[in-house]
C-alpha cells in the first residue's frame, strides 16, 4: 500500500507538471482565437497547423531553428573537448599547483555569471568578435561546472589501469583520448546534456552579443514573435513547441546516461 500511495501521488504531480506543457502542444494547433475561449478547450476543435506554417514560411523560423542546432552543437563538443582534458589533468595528472589552482576554480563558482558578463564583452570586443558566432563559442568552451563534474568522475577511474598504459610506452594524450574519454562516457553525456540545453535556451548572451537578425537564435526570434504578435497566441504556442521540443526529445533519449552520470558522479577521494 505504501509504494502504491507513493506511486500515485507521483503520477498525480508528473501530471501537474505535464498539463501546460501539452496544453501548449495542443493549442499551437488551435484556430486563431480558440485558445482564449471560455470556458477554456484543452483539445482544439478544429486542428490546424497555419501557425507552423506561418513560422516557417512568413517568419524565417527555419533560419533560426538552424542557428541554434548550429551553435549549441558547437559549443557542446568544444566545452566536452576542454573540459574533459582539464577534469582529467585535475584528476590523474601530477603538477606544481594543482591544487591551489583547483581550489581557486572552486571559489570562482560563487561569482554570478551576470558579474562577468561585461569584462567578457570587452575582451570580446577588442578581439573582434563581437556580432559572430565566435562571442558565443569562446565563452562557452570551459566551464568550472564541466571540469568539476568530470574531474570527479574521473577520480573514480583506477590508477592501475593508468600506470599500466604507462608502461606500454602510452603518452598521457594517449591515455586520456583511449581510456580516460571510453570510461567518462556517462559523465560526458550528462555534461553534453547540460550544456546543448543550456546554449539553447540561452537569451540573454546571445542577445547581447549579437546584432545581425540572421544570426539569432531561437529564444531571442521567439522574443521578438511575443513582441509582435502578443495577441495571437496560438502562434506563439507554436513557437515555443519549436523551442522547447528539440530538449525535451534529446533528455528522452540520454535520460539513462544523465541518470547514471549523476549518480557515479560523486565519488568522494
Amino acid at each position: 500500500m505504501k509504494s502504491l500511495f507513493h506511486h500515485i501521488m507521483l503520477t498525480l504531480v508528473a501530471l501537474i507538471c505535464l498539463v501546460p506543457f501539452l496544453w501548449m502542444l495542443s493549442a499551437s494547433f488551435m484556430s486563431p482565437g480558440e485558445s482564449a475561449r471560455f470556458p477554456p478547450r484543452f483539445f482544439p476543435e478544429n486542428w490546424t497547423i497555419e501557425h507552423y506554417q506561418t513560422l516557417f514560411d512568413r517568419l524565417n523560423l527555419s533560419r533560426y531553428f538552424i542557428n541554434s542546432v548550429l551553435i549549441s552543437s558547437a559549443v557542446t563538443l568544444l566545452s566536452l573537448l576542454v573540459n574533459s582534458m582539464a577534469g582529467y589533468a585535475f584528476a590523474k595528472l601530477r603538477f606544481k599547483g594543482k591544487e591551489t589552482l583547483f581550489k581557486s576554480l572552486m571559489a570562482a563558482l560563487i561569482i554570478p555569471g551576470q558579474v562577468t558578463m561585461l569584462p567578457v564583452f570587452l575582451m570580446l570586443k577588442e578581439m573582434g568578435f563581437i556580432n559572430t558566432y565566435w562571442a558565443i563559442l569562446i565563452p562557452g568552451m570551459a566551464s568550472i561546472f564541466g571540469i568539476f563534474l568530470i574531474r570527479q568522475y574521473a577520480l573514480s577511474i583506477p590508477d592501475s589501469l593508468i600506470e599500466a598504459a604507462k608502461m606500454d610506452g602510452a603518452t598521457d594524450f594517449q591515455i586520456y583520448r583511449k581510456i580516460i574519454l571510453p570510461l567518462c562516457k556517462p559523465i560526458l553525456i550528462t555534461l553534453a546534456i547540460f550544456t546543448f540545453m543550456g546554449t539553447w535556451n540561452d537569451f540573454l548572451w546571445p542577445l547581447i552579443v549579437l546584432n545581425d537578425q540572421d544570426m539569432y537564435t531561437l529564444p531571442i526570434a521567439l522574443a521578438n514573435l511575443m513582441g509582435e504578435h502578443v495577441q495571437d497566441t496560438e502562434l506563439m504556442m507554436a513557437g515555443s513547441v519549436m523551442t522547447v521540443l528539440p530538449v525535451i526529445i534529446l533528455f528522452i533519449l540520454l535520460q539513462k546516461y544523465y541518470i547514471q552520470g549523476i549518480m557515479m558522479g560523486g565519488v568522494k577521494e
